[in-house]
């Protein structure tokens, strides 16, 4: 998928389609492309995005009501270690460290991964700049399923499982309806059907969930509880529900990087370099709503993740997704990761839901947006 159609790129000459010579125009941006595409060097900002990810997960572990100094609790984490040296840890320190921090900061940084890198891809692939991991109806659908469970009084361990299926359900329903009827040769046309198709599907399920819930008023604070975020009840069974789904949405994501790229200088274009646009449309979408699903199972529906990091990793690194989307992922960690330590401590001994914080962190974002110059350049 990666190489392109021997014949075409060597000449300078692609073409837009069987037989057709591309123009000069056409020609000229494909080369373009290429000498974009050979400059990028994505090894410092990976650098800074896993320093700081290194200092979020050291933020996340410290912090928290119990008052555990910083030496308290890394003598809590070598306990635990195989090869520890000899430690006078109290019982109490190494549960809380263990059991109840750490598996919270790993999901946090997990799900953080997940929404920013679904951001990016979904960014990519649909060429657009204000499109989010829940773009094609993942909250909506996640949010519906996790709605049935809450007020049909099931057992709470089906809740990340109706949320799973709930979201992938609905992008798949979504994506159908987007491509259907669209022959081969017009499938690069397809974007714009379907985000209007994911729209639709969104506001449909976002209608049934409102009817049921107001049919169901008695359990409104658990459902809203649970839309608006959260991981105060993360445990090590969440880690290891969400870990799978999780590698291999990052695995699939991180392998057409490059085809990202291609993407980026138009549908033409990426055809002519013998780009499958469809296949590498469908592949970016199921691997994204793959993570996305995950996330928002385990976690609710928190938004804004996937806007803010993949857009703040372009302003400072750059528009290549070689660097957008691995960057993105370590960079979403680390930013869900201090976000969930802002939401247990802005009211402690209370909670504030994550997805409150997010947003707090959202709207100046937009706002910079809109007020920079730069950032209107690299987003357009």
């Amino acid at each position: 998928m990666n190489a392109a159609v021997p014949g075409r790129a060597a000449t300078g000459t692609p073409a837009t389609g069987p037989g057709t010579p591309a123009s000069p125009a056409a020609a000229a941006r494909t080369a373009s492309a290429h000498t974009h595409l050979a400059r990028v060097r994505p090894g410092r900002p990976l650098m800074v995005a896993i320093a700081a990810l290194v200092v979020a997960v050291a933020v996340g572990v410290s912090v928290g009501p119990a008052g555990l100094s910083v030496p308290m609790v890394g003598e809590a984490l070598l306990a635990r270690l195989p090869w520890h040296p000899a430690l006078s840890v109290p019982a109490v320190d190494v549960t809380i460290v263990w059991q109840v921090r750490l598996p919270r900061v790993v999901l946090g940084a997990l799900v953080g991964a997940m929404l920013a890198g679904g951001g990016a891809a979904y960014q990519g692939v649909f060429r657009n700049p204000l499109a989010d991991p829940y773009l094609l109806g993942v909250a909506a659908g996640g949010g519906l399923g996790a709605t049935m469970i809450i007020i049909s009084g099931a057992s709470p361990a089906l809740l990340p499982p109706a949320a799973f299926a709930g979201a992938g359900a609905a992008v798949a329903v979504t994506y159908l309806l987007g491509v259907t009827g669209r022959s081969e040769s017009t499938m690069g046309g397809a974007t714009a059907s379907i985000v209007l198709a994911g729209v639709a599907v969104a506001a449909l399920l976002t209608a049934v969930q409102t009817y049921l819930q107001q049919e169901h008023t008695q359990d409104l604070q658990q459902v809203y509880s649970w839309i608006l975020g959260s991981l105060s009840l993360a445990t090590w069974s969440d880690v290891t529900l969400i870990l799978p789904y999780a590698a291999v949405a990052a695995a699939l994501l991180l392998a057409h990087r490059r085809l990202l790229d291609v993407l980026r200088v138009g549908e033409v274009e990426a055809s002519s370099l013998g780009v499958d646009i469809a296949r590498v449309r469908l592949t970016v979408v199921i691997a994204a709503t793959l993570g996305t699903a995950a996330a928002v199972a385990v976690s609710g529906l928190i938004g804004f993740v996937g806007i803010i990091i993949p857009h703040t990793v372009r302003l400072m690194g750059g528009a290549s997704y070689r660097i957008v989307l691995p960057v993105s992922m370590i960079g979403g960690a680390a930013f869900l990761v201090l976000a969930d330590v802002a939401a247990r401590t802005a009211q402690s001994p209370a909670e504030v839901p994550i997805g409150v914080i997010t947003a707090l962190a959202g709207a100046p974002f937009f706002l910079f947006v809109l007020r920079s110059r730069r950032a209107r350049r690299d987003l357009a």
